[in-house]
């Protein structure tokens, strides 16, 4: 992105700021919204592929529909005959879709002998103006912006606001755990300023002294904290905490509990479990708090220390090019079970091989409805899979329209742990290249597996060969956190929440190989053969 563009993007966003957070948006107006875009699927995806995609000489989406041979007029039809869904299956089979490192612009886009030149940027959504960036969507060391645009902040309202009726925490006091950008924090606090449900404290493990965020981050975040705050808007300054200082938020509970009856608590799954082992551990009884969690998935030891705590959980199915993609049921028993916002986005199936693994799964492919998403997403696969049903449920969100639920959701290729997340692909290049560069050995000498701990954490553990001669187990994470650091981006991210984690372990065990004799540098220990999700 032009700096020149840049400047005016958050000139734009500081400008309109003031009205976005003194309007209050109510309810009524959020259900209207909802169920006025249900209507008009079919008409809202194709207003979108006409204005940011044919409209947009520089879309990589744009290349593929032509070397399928469609216009849009041939788009227009295919709607008219198979719906949205119906289309983007025939479109997939064409070729126009994209990975996800396509997608974040880590490998190049080829379609039979043709390659597309494209980058993260040419998926950016060229009609946005009062932006300003929120995260950088990748971790290969170039910045790859993801925008937080007062638009698509307007659009994400209805459904943050009835997602808070549905989990019954409208109203409540409530306290967040997010990063400052390029951290999701600060899109948190302005929009439940908005809707009339503010947030009391927002805490984050990152102040922005190149700890994971730049400078840049963190004065443009206090900027907008600023405009929001003169303009009598209720948006709290971040707070700087350290992962290992959880009980700070339990006892805010507690308190606010004593004074309220009742409390919310957001933040990733792991912050939240940190936050209710804290309040365990100093005989703090959370019942009555309302925790809502997502960044990544709530496993049953994850969900079930947490409400030993005595808190209620509900989590969220998050996506930040896009926003929300789904809310767990209130009425299901499955805190991993999530009602589909088919409002905003589309989804189809395809089956994917998973790296480590002698299985395939129905992976995930979202589409964008909505023109002002600050990502133009057609087809996108975002290496998550589950299983897609629809059913009954009696639920809020049901009377609203939505009855595709989504559950079992796992990344098959995605490393994420305390909430923040990181591409396969630099973790390949850290251990097939830096490790072996630096004690020796071949990349087959070395293998990350995902895992969870006994308190339900989740640790990546880096399995070196006890051929390796290492003088220190120490020293192999320490290079790995350096080579991330040095890749930047959000890898730069991940380092830093890791480090304070300690979510980086080492053993001496040789890397495992698949039946069929196949090796993969990353390993993810729950993926069962039996988990591929019914198409949609």
């Amino acid at each position: 992105m032009g700096l020149v563009r840049e400047v005016k993007g958050f000139a734009g966003f500081l400008h309109g700021l003031p009205r976005f957070v003194r309007q209050r948006y109510t309810a009524d107006a959020a259900r209207a919204a909802v169920q006025n875009r249900l209507r008009c699927r079919d008409a809202n995806f194709l207003a979108s592929v006409e204005r940011t995609i044919y409209g947009n000489s520089r879309s990589p989406y744009r290349a593929m529909l032509r070397l399928a041979g469609l216009e849009f007029r041939e788009v227009e039809q295919l709607v008219r005959t198979e719906g949205v869904e119906g289309t983007l299956r025939t479109l997939r089979a064409a070729g126009v879709c994209a990975t996800f490192e396509e997608f974040k612009g880590l490998k190049p886009l080829v379609r039979g002998s043709q390659v597309i030149p494209a980058e993260a940027a040419d998926f950016d959504n060229p009609g946005l103006r009062r932006f300003t960036q929120q995260g950088t969507g990748g971790s290969t060391g170039t910045s790859r912006p993801v925008l937080l645009d007062l638009d698509h902040l307007q659009d994400r309202l209805a459904m943050n606001l009835l997602g808070d009726i549905g989990h019954g925490t409208f109203g409540l006091p409530q306290a967040t755990w997010f990063e400052i950008p390029p951290g999701n924090g600060l899109g948190t606090v302005l929009q439940r300023a908005a809707t009339g449900s503010p947030v009391a404290r927002w805490f984050s493990p990152v102040v922005g002294n190149n700890d994971g965020a730049s400078s840049r981050f963190k004065w443009a975040t206090w900027a907008s904290v600023a405009v929001a705050r003169a303009a009598g808007a209720s948006v709290p300054y971040p707070e700087f905490l350290k992962l290992e200082d959880a009980g700070v938020i339990a006892r805010w509970a507690r308190d606010t509990l004593r004074q309220h009856g009742r409390c919310v608590i957001r933040g990733h799954v792991s912050k939240m479990l940190r936050v209710c082992i804290a309040a365990v551990e100093e005989g703090i009884d959370l019942t009555g708090a309302i925790v809502v969690a997502g960044g990544e998935p709530p496993t049953p030891g994850k969900v079930a220390q947490i409400r030993a705590s005595g808190a209620t959980f509900h989590s969220n199915y998050f996506f930040v090019e896009a926003g929300a993609i789904g809310m767990s049921c209130p009425n299901g028993n499955d805190p991993n079970d999530q009602h589909f916002f088919s409002d905003h986005l589309a989804l189809i199936q395809a089956p994917r091989e998973v790296p480590g693994f002698d299985v395939s799964v129905d992976s995930f492919h979202f589409t964008t409805l909505l023109p002002a998403a600050p990502k133009i997403l057609l087809n996108v696969e975002l290496d998550d899979y589950g299983t897609v049903s629809t059913k009954r449920c009696g639920c809020f969100f049901e009377e609203l329209g939505f009855t595709t639920h989504l559950s079992d959701i796992r990344s098959y290729r995605k490393l994420t742990g305390e909430g923040v997340t990181l591409v396969g692909s630099d973790m390949e290049h850290v251990l097939e290249q830096v490790l072996p560069s630096r004690f020796g050995g071949s990349p087959l000498d070395y293998q990350m597996v995902e895992e969870e701990d006994d308190k339900g954490f989740t640790r990546l553990t880096i399995l070196v060969a006890p051929a390796i001669s290492l003088p220190d187990e120490s020293l192999v994470v320490t290079a790995v956190l350096e080579a991330l650091q040095k890749r930047g981006g959000a890898a730069e991210m991940s380092r830093a929440i890791w480090q304070q984690a300690d979510t980086l372990r080492v053993r001496r065990q040789a890397p495992i190989w698949t039946q069929r004799g196949k090796f993969h540098s990353l390993r993810k220990v729950r993926v069962p053969a039996a988990s591929a999700g019914a198409s949609s």
